[in-house]
């Protein structure tokens, strides 16, 4: 088989192509999750701790020679991305609890009555309960 083919066999099965769409589709979502972090939650939540930006701390080491610029250690950027990742997870569990209850409602939905069964599976269990009783 050659290379080509071998490729083509791989690049269409339905896995690959249903894996592209879902990071295609988590990308945009992921956009999603992070305008409504940015734009609604952030702003309310900095209104309430006084606009408390973490990105500004940071720590500076002395330089070890004249004329070296000062090496810092910003601990507050991690702060805030730590901040930043939680909100997210935060969002994301709330939207994935919404799914799960949503789909629960859906599975105890009442449905449809179960068909009846065949005739002649009526007729084989009225046989089985006649043979029953004469032994």
């Amino acid at each position: 088989m050659s290379f080509v083919k071998e490729f083509r066999e791989f690049a269409v099965k339905g896995n690959v192509v249903d894996m592209a769409v879902g990071i295609i589709i988590g990308a945009a979502f992921g956009k999603i999750v992070t305008s409504f972090v940015n734009d609604i939650i952030t702003p309310p939540l900095g209104y309430l701790i006084g606009g408390v930006d973490f990105t500004d701390l940071a720590v500076t080491l002395p330089a070890v020679r004249e004329g070296m610029d000062p090496v810092t250690i910003n601990y507050g950027a991690f702060l805030q991305t730590t901040f930043d990742f939680l909100i997210v997870a935060f969002a994301i569990f709330l939207v994935i609890k919404m799914i799960n209850r949503l789909k629960r409602k859906e599975e105890v939905a009442p449905s449809t009555p179960p068909p009846p069964p065949p005739r002649q599976e009526v007729l084989l269990e009225e046989i089985r309960d006649l043979l029953k009783r004469q032994q």
